[in-house]
Order: structure tokens, then C-alpha cells, then sequence
């Protein structure tokens, strides 16, 4: 006897079984079509972590200051020696109209600015950026100050005048933010280049040694130290600040240390976190900015900020106070 569901139910098979093999072959297809075809994809996301050296750092503003841009354009690529077209320096947008006295030029034809405040006879100056772009956080140091003096000129008293050179590097500023901004246009480390015991050549061990340097063709060779040689020549400082950065401390000028210029680092130290004696690489640095002022009867210290990126603005207010209100 013929049974009719069992029919039916191989015809389904039958059916069914069509319908899946023409899914899959169909299937087949459209996957073989998509590979022939190039599809518009986006880049992949860059992963490589932030080059913090090489940007610039957001800094937060002291009180209501408006501090304008700190360093002239950047210019990533060139080397040392290449001499890019003449930009101007960044202006400071003060609170109050003053115009800086413009010492001398760079290599590149950049000026080197000094901002004076105050008309006391006790002299007192801050130079920033004698590494230029490898620690050019020292130049948004002095125009933070500069703002922040030109808005509250009270901060200095009667007796004193202080006068802020801000960038003598400029040249190793505008070309990057990096250790490629060290040096000069001519290659010269600037901080070497001073006649105090000036040397053709130094060892290397324990020192900054991550690019080629020179200390110049011979001492005061550049035109940046020049310049602030001549200015220190045609004014009376009593006490200087050279900074820098970082982290190693702070460094009496002299060789030996000079007796005031350490009572001077001791005295700032006592109101920062800044290490003295300072931490010793083993380096032995000559010819220095703090070591020509010393030979010249100014007590003067190198003074390295904590890192490469910020300006430790209120701990340096502080030790604006000990360099103005210091006696030799």
C-alpha cells in the first residue's frame, strides 16, 4: 500500500535541498565579486605614542595672564648649519606697551631681545634659550615673565633693574623643538663658546653627546655671545641666572666654584625643588655663560627646570624674588 506523506516528504526534500545548494553557490558568488572589487578603506590610525619634544605644551596661565605664542614658528628638518629664510621673533602681547632692546642678531639675522623693568642701581639678568629649541621651554619661562612683570611691576623693587634676555638662541629654537634645536646656525653649542677657560675640544663623558657639537671657531666666535658679552660689558650686573634644562640642579659659576655665586645657589634652593649641590654626570663644562660672568665679577649660576616641557612658573616667581632681593 502506497504511503502519500512519505511522498511528499522526499519531494520536500528534494526541494529544500535545491534551494540550499543554490543559497550557498549564490553566496559563493558575491564573496568572489566583493574580492575583485577595491573597496575605498581609511588610513589606519596612527599608534605610534605623542613626540612630546616636538609639540607644543598647553601651560596654564598664571592668575588672569594672557601669554601670548612663546616661541618663533618651528622648523622641523634642518640641520644645524642650514640657514633658513629670516622670520621675526614671536611677539608678547603686554599689558602694558614696552618694547625690548634689541642687543644684537642671530646667526640667521634673528634680534636678541631684552625686556628691562625697574631703573634701580642694582642690576640683575635672566638669559633663556642659550640651547634653543632642546630646552626651549627655558624661553617660555622668560616670557612668562615678562608678562607677568609687565602686568605687576611691583614685583620689582626701587633699587633694582632687571633686564630678561629671552631667547639668545633663537635660531636653534625656530628650527625645532627637539635636541636638533640645540646648537646654533653655525653648529656651535653656545654655552661653550664664552672665553672662561674656552677649549677647542672637551671630553665627552658624562656630557650632552647625542649630536655633533662645537665650542666655535674660537672663544666669543658667534654672534650671539657676542652680543651678550658686550652687553654685559656696558652694564653693571651683580647676580645672573642662565637657565636651562633639566633636572640636573643648579651650578655656581667659576672654576672652582665661585663663594658668592654659591651662596647664590644655595639661596635658591632654599625656596625650590632644584638639586644642590647639583647631580654630577661626571661632565666637566668650561667655557659656560655662568663661568664668563663669574670672570667678570657677577655671581651667576646655570639653573636646569625640572623637565623639557614645563616651566615651573610659580616655584621660578619665587626665585625671581632671591635674584632681585640677593646681595653679593
Amino acid at each position: 500500500m502506497k504511503n502519500p506523506g512519505g511522498k511528499s516528504f522526499f519531494i520536500g526534500v528534494i526541494i529544500g535541498g535545491t534551494i540550499l545548494f543554490s543559497a550557498v553557490n549564490l553566496q559563493k558568488f558575491f564573496a568572489f565579486a566583493g574580492s575583485n572589487t577595491t573597496a575605498a578603506t581609511p588610513a589606519p590610525a596612527n599608534n605610534f605614542p605623542r613626540l612630546l619634544a616636538t609639540e607644543p605644551l598647553q601651560i596654564t596661565k598664571h592668575a588672569t595672564l594672557e601669554i601670548a605664542s612663546p616661541t618663533a614658528a618651528i622648523k622641523t628638518g634642518a640641520s644645524p648649519t642650514q640657514k633658513s629664510p629670516s622670520p621675526t621673533a614671536t611677539p608678547l602681547y603686554l599689558a602694558i606697551d614696552q618694547e625690548p632692546e634689541v642687543v644684537g642678531s642671530s646667526v640667521n639675522g634673528l634680534p636678541l631681545e631684552v625686556y628691562t623693568f625697574g631703573s634701580g642701581e642694582h642690576e640683575r639678568m635672566i638669559v633663556a634659550g642659550i640651547h634653543g629649541g632642546d630646552e626651549w621651554n627655558t624661553v617660555t619661562l622668560a616670557n612668562q615673565l615678562i608678562v607677568y612683570i609687565n602686568q605687576y611691576p611691583d614685583v620689582i623693587s626701587d633699587d633694582v633693574t632687571l633686564y630678561i634676555l629671552r631667547n639668545i638662541n633663537p635660531d636653534g629654537e625656530a628650527r625645532t623643538h627637539n635636541k636638533h634645536g640645540r646648537l646654533n646656525s653655525n653648529g656651535v653649542d653656545l654655552n661653550r663658546n664664552f672665553p672662561a677657560n674656552w677649549q677647542a675640544d672637551w671630553d665627552r663623558a658624562g656630557c650632552w653627546n647625542y649630536l655633533p657639537t662645537s665650542s666655535g671657531s674660537e672663544a666669543g666666535s658667534e654672534p650671539e655671545t657676542r652680543a651678550l658679552m658686550e652687553f654685559l660689558g656696558s652694564h653693571n650686573i651683580e647676580a645672573l641666572i642662565s637657565y636651562h634644562s633639566a633636572a640636573l640642579g643648579i651650578f655656581p659659576g667659576g672654576e672652582p666654584w665661585d663663594e658668592d655665586s654659591v651662596r647664590f645657589a644655595e639661596a635658591i634652593a632654599g625656596v625650590s625643588s632644584y638639586p644642590f649641590p647639583p647631580i654630577d654626570t661626571g661632565c666637566v663644562y668650561t667655557c659656560t655663560l655662568a663661568d664668563y660672568a663669574v670672570s667678570r665679577g657677577i655671581t651667576a649660576v646655570d639653573l636646569e627646570l625640572t623637565n623639557h616641557f614645563d616651566t615651573d612658573f610659580e616655584t621660578n616667581l619665587d626665585i625671581l624674588n632671591v635674584l632681585t632681593s640677593f646681595i653679593p
